[in-house]
């Protein structure tokens, strides 16, 4: 399938380990240039040098924190000096704590509305007024299945990241005329260390294992395991490509069935 992506310009957030690493991978495999950024430097430097020597795409990488305003527009301005475009934004950020609500603090609350919408707001207006001018653009969001499904220890992702789907679906009414979709991928349990962080937990908890945990939480998935993060980065690329382009305003779960609802 051709998805029209070779040498269209792709920032991916968060992209040096887990889901953001896997869909950088799958964006340069597709011959797209990348512009990546992490808090850390030396996993995106290893990164870059993986991509350049893998897929031969150009890669541009900067370290910082995405709840820093003016680091997120720095970085989105010097990605369009260096490419002269942007066409693609996939907004990621890690997850807020696993607490039980009483068990939440007001500076937790705020850190997570920082990460978890906030900087998905500072991307977007930063990257929206280059790709109206060209007027194509994709803007995508990674969030989790709990914007449809709450889980009980996630009141935090609870709340803030059903605030994006909001924010998706209100961008994708005013841009759309602009050729620009706005889309939400919401991956489940996948495999990644931040799953492992909140089967540690729950095993923690219920004084039980993390096997045990485990085996409860697959046999409440219909596929019976979890995602891998290849899988969710495969939801991204296509939302990005040609194929989508009539697709907008959506929340696309990859969890394995585990979502019940209709």
């Amino acid at each position: 399938m051709d998805t029209g992506l070779i040498d269209r310009v792709a920032i991916v957030a968060a992209s040096s380990q887990g889901i953001g690493k896997a869909t950088a991978l799958s964006f340069a495999a597709e011959g797209a240039h990348l512009a990546l950024c992490a808090r850390r430097q030396e996993p995106l430097e290893a990164l870059a040098r993986e991509i350049s020597g893998r897929y031969g795409v150009q890669v541009h990488i900067s370290s910082f924190d995405v709840s820093d305003d003016l680091a997120v527009r720095n970085f989105v301005n010097s990605t369009y000096q260096r490419f002269g475009r942007i066409d693609i934004c996939v907004t990621n950020a890690g997850g807020p704590p696993a607490k039980a609500f009483l068990a939440t603090t007001m500076d937790e609350w705020d850190r997570a509305w920082q990460l978890n919408l906030r900087s998905i707001v500072s991307f977007a207006q930063a990257v929206i007024p280059y790709m109206q001018q060209q007027q194509w653009g994709r803007l995508i969001t990674l969030t989790s299945y709990t914007v449809k499904q709450p889980v009980p220890e996630l009141v935090l992702s609870n709340s803030i990241r059903a605030g994006v789907m909001g924010l998706v679906r209100s961008l994708a009414g005013q841009f759309g005329p602009d050729g620009i979709t706005v889309n939400n991928v919401g991956p489940g349990f996948t495999s990644t260390a931040r799953a492992e962080e909140l089967l540690e937990k729950r095993a923690s908890d219920r004084g039980l294992t993390v096997d045990q945990i485990k085996k409860e939480l697959l046999a409440e998935i219909p596929v019976r395991r979890m995602a891998t993060p290849e899988e969710v980065a495969a939801a991204i690329l296509w939302l990005a490509s040609k194929q989508a382009a009539c697709v907008t305003g959506q929340t696309i779960l990859v969890d394995g069935g585990a979502y019940r609802g209709l």
